[in-house]
């Protein structure tokens, strides 16, 4: 067997789960799946994606997991994603999913959104006289610059959260608290592929509130309450729809996040689709990372 032949089978047995400096050993909610793939042979680093060491060549496939820095540096982070040679998921979905204006090319597909109105730099935006509202940049990871507002009371709070952000030339969006994340919380919807490679549902979770007033910085990604749920036909429906609608397919995906609540009306609203680095909740479903950690090595 010749050299090259040899490096090309080692890299294959290799995975690096990208992280950040933040988390360099991983996000917790990943050992399950970096334990799975070991268990099977796989060698797995857990590489933070800014690292000038790191030899992203020598990875059979380079999975994204919690580079939860790279929002104030999008451009850089993408500029790497499109350098990493089998990278999942792949960069053109990165560049599409990393901005939240992305719910508005799947309103225009007929997906059920929460409303929402965006602000851009040089734009300026009314509070409305009443009402709970939640304001948020289009580019952000883990409810990082987000805040919930009630109206008249919070009105100046929140009008200047909007131009703080669109003053740093980011794009705000606005859009209505919905109550019943008090209550029924929101239903997180995991799709990984199956043995034919079809993305197809494998667990949910129930996400808690978090947001309990205006904006006051960063929220801890550990702070949420997450259990297990069983998501309704409706949900199920709904976030196959989600799904249809992504620009170019589902095909090349390793995994996708639907996150929906429901409407004033009960029926499923999808909140956000995560593509990019959402945690996957392995812990609410036992066999969860055995199903990702097969289909990483279908992919080997």
């Amino acid at each position: 067997m010749s050299e090259s032949t040899i490096d090309a089978t080692r890299a294959q047995a290799r995975v690096a789960l990208v992280t950040c400096d933040l988390f360099p050993s991983l996000w917790d909610d990943d050992f399950p799946l970096r334990d799975e793939l070991r268990s099977r042979g796989v060698a797995v680093d857990a590489v933070s994606w800014d690292d000038p060491s790191a030899d992203w060549d020598a990875y059979g496939l380079s999975i994204l997991r919690s580079p939860w820095d790279y929002v104030p540096r999008r451009d850089a982070f993408l500029a790497w994603a499109r350098s990493v040679p089998r990278l999942l998921n792949p960069a053109d979905v990165l560049v599409w999913n990393t901005d939240k204006r992305y719910l508005s090319d799947l309103a225009a597909a007929g997906v059920p959104i929460t409303p929402t109105t965006y602000v851009a730099p040089g734009e300026t935006w009314t509070p409305p006289f009443e009402g709970e509202w939640v304001v948020k940049p289009t580019i952000s990871a883990g409810s990082q610059d987000t805040g919930r507002y009630t109206l008249p009371g919070h009105r100046s709070k929140a009008a200047a959260h909007v131009t703080r952000l669109t003053e740093a030339g980011r794009t705000a969006m606005v859009q209505p608290y919905l109550k019943a994340v008090d209550t029924a919380g929101e239903t997180a919807l995991l799709f990984f592929p199956d043995a034919t490679g079809r993305l197809t549902f494998s667990h949910a979770a129930r996400k808690g509130p978090m947001l309990t007033g205006p904006d006051e910085g960063k929220i801890d990604p550990g702070s949420e309450q997450i259990d297990a749920r069983d998501p309704s036909p409706a949900e199920l429906t709904t976030a196959e729809q989600v799904l249809s609608a992504i620009p170019g397919g589902v095909d090349g995906l390793l995994y996708a996040r639907v996150d929906l609540i429901p409407g004033p009306d009960g029926a499923p609203m999808l909140l956000e689709l995560e593509l990019t680095e959402p945690s996957l909740f392995f812990r609410t479903a036992p066999l969860s990372a055995a199903r990702l950690a097969d289909a990483i090595i279908s992919r080997l």
